[in-house]
């Protein structure tokens, strides 16, 4: 098993960034990858950002490139989301997930999920 925490949501105006935190615990040898996806008030969930465990390849919706960075700090086991110039839009509740490697789905963890809120 897998747990994943996240933190640093919160309310900012726009153009305030703002750095969600992802703290993985456990088996965390055997992921793959992790991402995090967003879901806004009557809107399916999407995935924002996303990389491999062990690795440097990135993935970015088109709606954030640019703007917003999914790094990881090796040593503490944690994932950001750094997340510049944000906008209105951006405002969701968002949620850090892992995949672990072999299996058949893509991501098999999920953490609690952080409300982001970004005022105009």
């Amino acid at each position: 098993q897998v747990q994943l925490v996240e933190s640093g949501g919160g309310t900012v105006q726009a153009g305030v960034s703002l750095r969600l935190s992802c703290a993985a615990s456990g088996r965390t040898a055997y992921l793959r990858r992790v991402g995090w996806f967003r879901q806004a008030p009557g809107k399916e969930r999407e995935l924002v950002a996303a990389r491999l465990w062990i690795g440097s390849h990135t993935y970015y919706a088109d709606a954030v490139k640019g703007r917003f960075t999914i790094s990881k700090d090796n040593a503490k086991n944690t994932v950001y989301l750094q997340m510049n110039s944000p906008k209105p839009e951006d405002t969701a509740v968002y949620y850090c997930a892992a995949g672990v490697v072999g299996s058949d789905e893509s991501y098999n963890f999920w953490g609690q999920g952080t409300q982001v809120t970004v005022s105009p």
